[in-house]
């Protein structure tokens, strides 16, 4: 079968696996997002969806030996919450001078 992302990067090695959480445009749920992902964004729902989308890409980064950025956007595309992972997460939350707004 064909990705449906046909920019998907090379998975060679000193690359940063980068995971975004954006709210879905229908507002139902989010959805966890990564070059990484084959057949597009993974969705979550539910009163746990945030939690449970950093969790997976946490798993994922873990399980791949790789760094790993996960950032969680908001409505506006802010980012609101960043974990950054190389051997153990850490978590940045962001403030109104830390915030950037990315596309």
């Amino acid at each position: 079968m064909e990705a449906m992302y046909p920019k998907q990067r090379s998975r060679g090695l000193g690359s940063d696996d980068l995971y975004e959480i954006r709210p879905r445009k229908d507002r139902d749920g989010f959805d966890l997002i990564s070059e990484l992902f084959r057949y597009g964004p993974i969705w979550y729902a539910g009163p746990d969806a945030v939690r449970n989308a950093i969790a997976y890409a946490k798993y994922r980064a873990h399980f791949r030996s790789q760094r790993a950025i996960i950032r969680v956007l908001d409505d506006s595309g802010a980012v609101v919450e960043m974990h950054e992972w190389s051997g153990a997460f850490t978590v940045t939350r962001a403030t109104a001078s830390t915030c950037s707004r990315t596309s």
